[in-house]
């Protein structure tokens, strides 16, 4: 985790409380939709560099999606430089996924114009390890429904961007172990005491999710009667009102009144009711799930080296740079934390 500058951190994260409101907000979505797929300039890293291609056999998977009962089981840490790793040392540049508006997730502070966040901080964790400096990054800004394609089409070498480990995700790329615990939850007006979470209370609500996300699976499976699929979800025509593609789209849509409720990760939830004091999360959070950082299907010796730094991230209790990073961005909005999930290794 890089060091902050004073007037950073969490003092300044107060005064930004209500960044944005219902403007601002749809500003900065119209601003995500522009910058899809393109790096974001940090500290002078705005150039894409050589592209990654084929990082590890296909044959080497990283758990067969027939046989997944453990999703959160990762490669043991190792430090071999195959393809994958082999590739980002050539280049110089560690290429991240990210996201620039998941308020202490990765954001981009709009004080300084840098990108910071949890997220953030182990992305820079990852790029030390392996160059040596944790500014050797070059970012590129993903919305949520592109995170499996920016990994399979050689966009990035690494998605980390609140992404929950799953067998079904695990059919198209590979996870490190865990490295935060989150649950779905309900997000809605503060001043709509009809909703109380997720359960019959949406019946015939308006629900907003993003495409592709885990909330949008689980109203598949139990949607209580809501409202949550757009007429034309699935093709060129999709109308993006209640399945968007960031999930700061929901917020947006949420302050606007064009939908009564969002469902996401609470983790999320918790930094969007820090920006607009007028939303609250509601009932209790009802999966329990687990972020990894994401890499393409297969990349092995990058998986092994990214559980490798999150070893060393988890090290040393209270004074572990999780910890730290931690304190710095999500105490305020998720408190009660007091350690990292532990690491869950195949045998």
């Amino acid at each position: 985790m890089t060091a902050k500058n004073p007037g950073t951190g969490r003092g300044r994260l107060r005064r930004l409380r209500g960044w944005g409101g219902v403007t601002a907000m749809a500003a900065a979505c119209a601003v995500t939709a522009s910058l899809t797929l393109l790096p974001l300039s940090h500290q002078g890293d705005d150039v894409f560099g050589p592209q990654v291609t084929g990082p590890g056999a296909a044959h080497a998977l990283q758990a067969r999606a027939d046989t997944c009962t453990d999703p959160e089981a990762s490669l043991r840490p190792g430090e071999v430089d195959g393809d994958a790793v082999r590739k980002i040392k050539e280049r110089g540049k560690l290429i991240a996924g990210v996201d620039q508006n998941s308020f202490q997730w990765g954001f981009r502070n709009p004080e300084s114009g840098d990108l910071e966040g949890f997220d953030i901080d182990l992305v820079r964790a990852i790029a030390k390890d392996i160059l040596g400096d944790g500014g050797k990054v070059i970012f590129r800004a993903i919305p949520t429904n592109q995170r499996i394609a920016a990994l399979e089409n050689d966009k990035v070498d690494v998605v980390v961007r609140t992404m929950t480990i799953n067998c079904a995700r695990l059919k198209q790329v590979s996870f490190s172990t865990a490295y935060f615990q989150a649950g779905q939850q309900v997000l809605a007006a503060k001043e709509d005491h009809s909703i109380t979470g997720f359960n019959s209370t949406l019946a015939g609500k308006r629900v907003c999710t993003a495409e592709g996300s885990t909330a949008y699976e689980a109203l598949e499976k139990e949607s209580f009667g809501s409202v949550f699929k757009d007429e034309h979800d699935g093709t060129a025509a999709d109308e993006d009102r209640l399945t968007v593609p960031n999930q700061l789209d929901c917020l947006v849509r949420l302050q606007l009144g064009e939908v009564d409720a969002v469902v996401t990760d609470n983790a999320l939830a918790a930094g969007q009711a820090a920006q607009d004091p007028a939303v609250e999360l509601k009932g209790d959070p009802f999966t329990t799930e687990y972020y990894g950082v994401a890499t393409k299907r297969g990349a092995n010796d990058l998986v092994a080296r990214v559980n490798k730094v999150l070893v060393d991230y988890r090290a040393g209790g209270a004074d572990s740079l999780w910890m730290k990073s931690y304190r710095e961005w999500l105490e305020d909005g998720l408190p009660g934390i007091g350690a990292p999930p532990a690491p869950k290794y195949r045998d």
